[in-house]
């Protein structure tokens, strides 16, 4: 098949709206220039199909089809994806925003790779441009499946770069560093995110809201608990941060909410529901013993028997509800609309 043909069989006209570019800071050097007016952007008007046999499709791998999206593209551009499990590893680069990876469901197209060696090389799933949609996919790393009877290493599900990012009905599958929410601005909805140890670590900005928070701590022998998040915010003034809002945290063995990877640490859980495997103390400090105050863990209005802080460590914040209405509200990742034009796309 040609490209051309497939090209051109592909494109699709559909509604030329104007959607607002980013005048957020620029986490990263080297990034495109985002500075044109919102109005030149215009909302899908290319469709791409990828299916792992090639008889319906342009494409048979989706990262064929993320090559084929032109540098510094202008244009929404959908690349839907047939059921399968995907055996290859994705990256989308700085320069390639506005595209929507649109799977058939969660459990029905999957990615997945096995690699562990470095972290940063690890990511089945790399997303370093600004304004992409994510929706009923999920990303898997293998390299610590049991089955594997590999020795526990850090290894990626997904790793995100970019800004302005929103996943939907999308589901991480890891053990020990199964989400690496790196920097940017992000919303999470109806996720679900599985690992063990440090599984949704990094500097993002970013809502977690009606997610599932599975945890598989067991696989660690007994006695020994995991950490669901390792946040990295590095200085009071940065405005990352998790926030986790109406989630459901559940699974096996035991573990806490989490652990700082930077001196700053900023998480909330809002409105969760929280089963049992939650530790008491609730969070550990890591290497910031005896510098905890400037660490912002807090809890609020969640509810479940991990939920009760009587026996929480002594330096959890207790935030008042305007603060914590500031954190839980969609400004707090979005102040421009992004995030209505992503749902909605």
């Amino acid at each position: 098949m040609s490209f051309h043909w497939c090209y051109f069989t592909c494109l699709f006209l559909l509604v030329g709206l104007g959607v607002e570019l980013s005048n957020a800071q620029i986490h990263r050097r080297g990034t495109m220039d985002v500075s044109l007016p919102y109005k030149k952007i215009g909302y899908s008007t290319k469709k791409i199909t990828v299916d792992p046999k090639g008889h319906h499709g342009c494409f048979s791998t989706i990262q064929s089809a993320i090559d084929s999206i032109p540098s510094n593209n202008r244009y929404w551009t959908s690349i839907n994806i047939k059921e399968g499990i995907y055996r290859e590893k994705l990256k989308i680069p700085y320069d390639k925003p506005y595209i929507i990876i649109q799977g058939a469901g969660m459990s029905k197209t999957i990615v997945e790779w096995n690699d562990h060696a470095t972290t940063l090389q690890s990511p089945t799933f790399f997303t370093m441009a600004d304004n992409i949609v994510v929706r009923f996919i999920s990303f898997r790393n293998s390299y610590n499946n049991p089955r594997n009877s590999n020795p526990w290493a850090p290894a990626v599900a997904a790793m995100v770069s970019g800004d302005k990012t929103y996943f939907y009905n999308v589901g991480f599958f890891g053990f020990q560093d199964t989400l690496w929410d790196d920097q940017g601005r992000h919303y999470y909805k109806n996720c679900l995110i599985q690992g063990a140890v440090d599984f949704i670590f990094g500097a993002g900005q970013s809502i977690y809201e009606e997610c599932s928070i599975s945890v598989i701590a067991s696989a660690l022998g007994q006695g020994i608990a995991g950490f669901i998040t390792a946040q990295g915010r590095t200085g009071e003034n940065d405005a990352n941060g998790f926030v986790f809002k109406n989630c459901n945290v559940y699974g096996d063995g035991t573990t806490y909410l989490g652990r700082p990877w930077r001196a700053y640490a900023r998480v909330l859980f809002y409105n969760t529901n929280m089963s049992d495997i939650v530790v008491p103390t609730g969070w550990a400090p890591w290497y910031f013993a005896d510098h905890e105050n400037y660490i912002q863990f807090a809890e609020y209005g969640n509810i479940g028997a991990g939920s009760k802080t009587n026996k929480r460590v002594k330096w959890l914040k207790k935030l008042d509800w305007t603060t914590v209405n500031i954190m839980a509200s969609d400004s707090f990742v979005d102040n421009e609309g992004w995030l209505k034009i992503a749902s909605e796309i």
